[in-house]
């Protein structure tokens, strides 16, 4: 069999056995020291009455390695986002895949070991000239890890499920009416006329201080809550169990010294350990740290003043982190703002008169059909012809509507005169059909897969997950 391997080794199909048995190992290697040899429960996911073990997430995460690019897995090894992306996914395909399994034994779905067999002989990795070779699926089957009767279950699994699910993804067909409905809507133009009405037109006299306060009162400056932290961090390289076990027992003893009453930076020096002490930050504002992750922030920012926090996993290493101050959060003093509300007041003021113009363009054209400094744009579409917040109303709006638009730097006083439908683009008729059929598709498989997730309640062991995925 070696010698095979060293003739074939330049064949995609070695390679890929090469690759996958090197992953294999990784994987039982790693699942041995997170959980012991498997002593005790190993279930990261209860999916309903059944479950998902970490040997079946290893699994299946190794399988999808295997297939991936060198730079690929150079990625998922080198960058924590990368390697969580691919841990959701393979998570979510597993969950997905035991719902599925659970609702085909509700419904009593079964698959025959003669359509197994019909499925295995079928592979092209098993065959040689065409043939089914005993040989080639021996030697797969050896050097990937399975048995024979777990990629029988793979197989089996993969059938359930595409007879569960089989029916909710086949294409859908999308009525003719629908379809011209939908573009009609979205390539009608309309003829609008508009005003617009400048807030900048309006000039308006600095504010008294009773206008200042009162505008104030109505509009206070917040500043947000600060925290300064500083943490200690015993770095490791945490997917290698000697490091990790190694990095482990140096943190123990440093949250013993802390607990001792050592201060964080003289306990970080006498276990050569890594000391930070962070400015003031806020949760919107905080500083360029990777340890500073979301979960990390959440986790600060719910301790209280003074307390250390518990030994945390990350991928650097261990950290313990301390609250050494928290600034809550308050409205700031109106005099250290008196001359940055200035401007805002004005501004304010500004909008006021421009309304109050608006109303009575508004007024006048409702009343006499008088529409002072109206501008007209026929066959306007839902994206050119006009400011995009006059569009938007106009097709939100039915036709012969007068209104007042409000935008960023103006109010609009606009009539929709009419509508005219488009003539039938036969590529964009067809386009808009395979979107929507698509869509529709999606739309039942949410739905379904809703159903699903109500049925089969999804549960997390968290004694199991929190050790495998800890960061």
């Amino acid at each position: 069999m070696l010698e095979y391997l060293r003739n074939a080794a330049e064949k995609p199909l070695a390679k890929f056995l090469i690759t996958l048995l090197a992953f294999s190992f990784v994987g039982w290697g790693v699942a041995e020291w997170i959980f012991g040899n498997f002593a005790g429960d190993n279930t990261l996911i209860h999916v309903g009455n059944g479950e998902i073990t970490y040997q079946q997430f290893s699994m299946e995460r190794n399988r999808e390695m295997a297939a991936m690019s060198r730079e690929e897995q150079r990625a998922v090894y080198t960058d924590p986002i990368v390697a969580d992306q691919l841990a959701a996914r393979v998570l979510s395909n597993l969950t997905t895949q035991r719902m599925a399994e659970n609702r085909a034994d509700d419904l009593g779905f079964a698959v025959s070991d003669a359509r197994i067999a019909r499925e295995i002989r079928s592979f092209p990795e098993f065959q040689e000239n065409g043939q089914f070779s005993t040989y080639l699926f021996d030697y797969v089957l050896n050097n990937s890890g399975y048995t024979e009767a777990q990629f029988a279950a793979i197989l089996r699994s993969q059938v359930l499920r595409s007879m569960v699910l089989g029916a909710v993804s086949a294409p859908m067909d999308v009525p003719a009416f629908a379809v011209r409905a939908a573009y009609n809507a979205r390539y009608a133009t309309r003829d609008i006329e508009y005003a617009t009405i400048e807030y900048d037109d309006f000039k308006v006299a600095n504010p008294s201080d009773e206008q200042l306060r009162s505008f104030y009162a109505q509009n206070p400056r917040i500043v947000p809550e600060f925290r300064t932290i500083s943490y200690v961090l015993v770095p490791a390289d945490m997917s290698k169990p000697d490091e990790y076990d190694a990095a482990y027992e140096t943190a123990i003893k440093v949250e013993d010294d802390i607990i001792a009453g050592e201060t964080f930076e003289s306990t970080a020096k006498k276990h050569n350990a890594k000391y930070v002490a962070l400015k003031p930050f806020s949760v919107d504002k905080r500083p360029n740290d990777e340890i500073l992750t979301d979960k990390m922030i959440a986790t600060l920012f719910d301790m209280d003043a003074g307390l250390e926090s518990e030994m945390i996993e990350t991928p650097r290493g261990f950290v313990i982190a301390r609250v050494d101050n928290i600034a809550p959060e308050h409205a700031q003093e109106f005099e250290s703002v008196k001359k940055d509300l200035v401007a805002d007041w004005k501004r304010a003021e500004q909008k006021k008169q421009a309304y109050v113009r608006a109303n009575e363009i508004l007024v006048d054209l409702n009343k006499d059909g008088k529409f002072v400094g109206k501008k007209s744009a026929a066959n306007v579409s839902r994206a050119s012809g006009a400011p995009v917040a006059v569009l938007n109303a106009a097709f939100n709006n039915p036709v012969e509507t007068n209104t007042i638009v409000p935008g960023d730097k103006a109010f609009y006083v606009l009539r929709v005169n009419g509508e005219k439908m488009p003539s039938v683009d036969t590529k964009k008729m067809d386009a808009l059909t395979k979107e929507l059929k698509d869509a529709s598709s999606r739309a039942l498989m949410d739905d379904y897969n809703s159903f699903l997730v109500r049925e089969y309640p999804v549960r997390i062991n968290e004694k199991v997950y929190k050790r495998v995925f800890a960061k």
